[in-house]
């Protein structure tokens, strides 16, 4: 019984803890100006300028915490708070994305990896919880075939969060860096980057949490039903 409560309530507590810990995080340090008063925008278009990169559109998009780069697209997304804020969350928040497009740019392997799994997750994502709820509510043959493709769908989601954990520490590393090497932040005005990125890491870090659980979970299921 532990376990199945470590499994299921466990990653849901610890994803729950790692959304209030980056609400916290940032509206605590979207209300610390930096000093320079640069604005997101500006800070990702210095960072992927000093990159050499010079072709990446950077545009404002709705919501908060929307921020995402579209490698696809060649396009970085700020939100509206991030594009013309000048807090030290919405600058470390654009260097964050800003990171992304130098992976991209340089051929960072991993990320190569994540775009390639892309497609393959989107699938996986839609097959999964129908399997699972197929093969929970069927009896025999057909609803043990339908867990095991339940499983295996939620093994390429899992590698999938397995592998955006690399990139979103590397493109936080990256934005860091620039940030103090580019002037556009002093060493002590880090702080409250450092603790706004890296309560965004743990997110991704929940992420997997919850999509190992639930693969594990599916996988005692199954046990059960062969022995």
């Amino acid at each position: 019984m532990l376990i199945w409560i470590l499994l299921l309530i466990g990653p849901m507590l610890f994803g729950l803890y790692a959304q209030g810990k980056i609400r916290k995080a940032y509206e605590k340090n979207v209300r610390r100006p930096s000093r320079g008063n640069i604005t997101g925008r500006e800070a990702a278009a210095a960072v992927m300028r000093s990159a050499g990169i010079t072709d990446v559109e950077i545009i404002q998009v709705p919501g908060q915490l929307s921020d995402h780069y579209d490698p696809i697209r060649k396009r970085l997304a700020l939100s509206e708070m991030n594009y013309r804020g000048t807090s030290l969350a919405a600058l470390g928040v654009a260097a964050h994305e800003a990171g992304h497009a130098i992976q991209h740019k340089v051929g960072y392997a991993m990320m190569t990896v994540r775009q390639t799994m892309a497609p393959a997750t989107q699938i996986a994502a839609g097959v999964s919880n129908f399997a699972i709820i197929g093969g929970i509510l069927l009896a025999g043959t057909l609803g043990y075939k339908f867990l095991i493709a339940g499983a295996v769908a939620l093994g390429v989601i899992v590698l999938f969060q397995l592998v955006t954990l690399p990139v979103e520490f590397d493109a936080s590393r990256r934005a860091k860096a620039q940030l103090v090497e580019l002037g556009i932040l002093d060493r002590d005005e880090m702080p409250g980057v450092n603790e706004t990125l890296d309560a965004a890491a743990l997110t991704y870090v929940a992420a997997f949490v919850a999509a190992l659980g639930s693969l594990l979970h599916i996988l005692l299921i199954l046990s059960g039903r062969r022995s």
